[in-house]
C-alpha cells in the first residue's frame, strides 16, 4: 500500500507533502539524511496527517502531484484536520487515525 503523507515544519511553518510505503521511516529519513534536499534546511518535521492512498505506486504519485500543484497551505491544512472527508480526485484517500502516536 503506498501513502500519501503531510509534514510540517514548525520553525519554518512550512507544509511538505509527499508519497511512500513507509511514512514514518520516511519521516525519519527526512529528519535525518545529510544531503542538500528542501526538507533538510527546514527540520525538524512532524507528521501531521496520513492517508492510505492505493496499491499502484503511480495513483499515489498523480494524488500527491494533484495536491502540489494546488500550491495551497489552506488545503493542507484542511487535509490534516480530522474532520476532513476526501471529495472528488481526493476521494481515493483513506485517513489512517493513528499517525501522530
Amino acid at each position: 500500500m503506498d501513502y500519501i503523507y503531510i509534514i510540517y515544519s514548525e520553525c519554518s511553518r512550512l507544509f511538505y507533502v509527499g508519497y511512500s510505503d513507509d511514512p514514518h521511516r520516511r519521516l525519519n529519513e527526512h529528519n535525518t539524511k545529510p544531503f542538500n534536499t528542501f526538507t533538510a534546511k527546514h527540520r525538524p518535521w512532524q507528521i501531521k496527517a496520513v492517508f492510505e492512498c492505493s496499491e499502484k505506486k503511480a495513483e499515489a504519485i498523480r494524488i500527491e502531484r494533484f495536491i502540489k500543484r494546488q500550491k495551497s497551505k489552506e488545503l493542507l491544512e484542511v487535509l490534516c484536520n480530522f474532520s476532513f472527508v476526501p471529495t472528488g480526485v481526493l476521494a481515493r484517500l483513506v485517513r489512517v487515525p493513528d499517525v501522530r502516536d
